[in-house]
C-alpha cells in the first residue's frame, strides 16, 4: 500500500464520514468517563491493598 492510495483511501473515508448527534455523542461521553472511573477505582484499591499489605501509606 502506497503512500498515494493510503491518501485516496483516507479522503474517502473523511467524505463518507458525518458528524455524531447529540445522543450518540453523548452516550460515547459517558462510556468515556465510565471507562475512566472503572480503571481509576481498580488503580485505587489496588493502592489500597498495596499500602496494607506493606504496613505504609
Amino acid at each position: 500500500m502506497g503512500i498515494r492510495s493510503f491518501f485516496e483511501s483516507a479522503s474517502k473515508l473523511l467524505r463518507s464520514a458525518s458528524k455524531p448527534d447529540w445522543k450518540t455523542l453523548w452516550t460515547s461521553i459517558k462510556i468515556c468517563v465510565a471507562g475512566v472511573a472503572i480503571i481509576g477505582g481498580i488503580g485505587f484499591l489496588v493502592r489500597i491493598i498495596s499500602a496494607t499489605i506493606q504496613g505504609t501509606s
